[in-house]
């Protein structure tokens, strides 16, 4: 983690070079607002991966002494396909297309159809063909 706290830093000075000078070239206040913003969301970040850094014990791609074997075994949970996402970024269509007709009767359709897929897709792996 040490490594991506370097990088996020070097990206955080990088913004705080860049929003001063943007500001005196171009004298925009949305952009400049912009930078500082992406400046301090870059500084949390930082801070967060150094402080997790030096709190926990280095992982093989973190030591000079590592061996390729040290990163083998088991990289976490991959879910498989599913057609879950489809269906939630449709309901939000029906709720987008509601808004844009001013008809609050579709909207309320979109609604009820978003929970419906939003609770299939959290609730997935709990039955069917990926239950755990």
């Amino acid at each position: 983690m040490k490594v991506e706290a370097w990088i996020f830093g070097m990206a955080t000075l990088f913004f705080v070079i860049v929003s001063p000078a943007y500001w005196l070239i171009a004298g925009d206040w949305t952009g400049t607002s912009a930078l500082v913003m992406t400046t301090l969301l870059m500084a949390m970040v930082t801070l967060y991966l150094g402080f997790h850094a030096a709190k926990m014990e280095p992982r093989p791609e973190d030591r000079n002494d590592a061996e390729i074997a040290d990163g083998a075994g088991e990289l976490g949970f991959f879910p498989p396909y599913s057609w879950w996402p489809l269906w939630c970024g449709a309901a939000l269509a029906v709720i987008v297309y509601g808004v844009a007709l001013g008809a609050w009767w579709l909207m309320i359709i979109g609604f009820g159809l978003g929970a419906l897929t939003l609770s299939g897709w959290v609730f997935e792996y709990y039955r069917g063909e990926h239950a755990h």
